[in-house]
Order: structure tokens, then C-alpha cells, then sequence
């Protein structure tokens, strides 16, 4: 496998995976901004398209397997804490999420590691994980950072077995556009 740095060309990709990857979440903000005509997948890949937002082509790395996209790593330095972030801003069952993205300010913050189901229990996602400790060098981080539902019993395997460890949780806010009611594990690394 071969892992690039994502195109502009990439935002469809992108944005099926982030779909796959985002346990509903992306959908939930697309259906809000979809306009008359428009799928989920192209409004994905319109945000994606951005050059300002950390959701974007620029914070996304592919693997590459015979030069077919197998997967993608989208991370990015977390912003330093804002003191006057208000959280009611934010539907009730994304403020957990962003509660704990305050917990690491400045991380190196893996948002979404997806693959496809046609490239999956092929290390896909082990070897676009490799690749985040020269990422957050590059971004001048020393701790990276992942959440996951405490029920993706799979990624949260594959995020230990790579030496995160929980640092902090938040009960889960139940809502309809994902399956989950247990904890929001947030894990965290040093950069090696």
C-alpha cells in the first residue's frame, strides 16, 4: 500500500468515507446545509473542498492500493483552547465531542480513519496510522488524540493496540442519527 497526501479531485472519496467513518455525524450536518437536488455525498464533498476548515482535502492522507483508494486518515492540530467557546452553540450530542477535544488543546487529532469495505483486514488503517507521529511532528504536537464510542469495540482495539490509552470519557448523548448510548472514550499518545 502506498499512502499520498489527498487532491482537491479527492472530495468525493473523502466524503464517502467520512460518511462511513463519521457513525453519523457528517449526515446529520449535511442534511442540514443539503439544497433542493443535491445528495449527502456531493454536499460532503463540497466541504471537503475547503482550503479553511480542518474537514478538508488538506488534512486527509490516502492509502493507496493498485492506485485504487483504499482509505483515509483526515487529522489536524487541534486550536488552542478558546475560553469563550460556547458550547450551546452545538446540538446536545455533539458537545460531549467537543468537551473532549478541550481536554487536548493543540493535539495532533485524528477526526476520521476509515476504509472501504472491499480493503478492510488488510492494514489499511494500521498503516495510515503509522503515518500520524511524523504528521503531528510536522504540526508541531507532541500528543495526538482520538475519540471513539466506547461500543466500536474494533477501533478502539486497533487505537490500544497502537499504544492510545483513555484519558478522559463523557456519556454518550443519545440521538438518532447513530446507534450508540455507552461512552465517548477519548484516547491520547505521545508523539514518538
Amino acid at each position: 500500500m502506498d499512502i499520498r497526501k489527498a487532491t482537491r479531485t479527492d472530495c468525493p472519496a473523502i466524503a464517502e468515507l467520512a460518511l462511513m467513518a463519521g457513525e453519523g455525524i457528517p449526515a446529520y450536518f449535511w442534511e442540514e446545509s443539503r439544497k433542493e437536488g443535491q445528495t449527502l455525498l456531493e454536499v460532503g464533498a463540497l466541504n471537503a473542498a475547503s482550503d479553511t476548515e480542518n474537514y478538508s482535502w488538506r488534512n486527509t492522507h490516502l492509502g493507496m492500493i493498485d492506485d485504487a483508494i483504499a482509505g483515509m486518515l483526515l487529522a489536524y492540530r487541534l486550536p488552542a483552547a478558546d475560553p469563550n467557546e460556547d458550547l450551546e452553540e452545538y446540538p446536545a450530542f455533539i458537545r460531549p465531542l467537543i468537551e473532549l477535544e478541550w481536554c487536548v488543546p493543540e493535539s495532533f487529532y485524528i477526526n476520521m480513519l476509515a476504509t472501504y469495505p472491499a480493503y478492510r483486514n488488510r492494514s489499511v488503517g494500521t498503516r495510515l496510522m503509522e503515518q500520524v507521529d511524523s504528521l503531528a511532528r510536522a504540526a508541531g504536537c507532541t500528543l495526538s488524540s482520538i475519540e471513539v464510542f466506547d461500543e466500536n469495540t474494533g477501533a478502539l482495539r486497533l487505537y490500544q493496540r497502537l499504544g492510545y490509552e483513555v484519558i478522559e470519557q463523557r456519556p454518550v448523548i443519545p440521538h438518532a442519527c447513530h446507534p450508540y448510548t455507552g461512552e465517548i472514550l477519548l484516547l491520547a499518545r505521545a508523539v514518538g
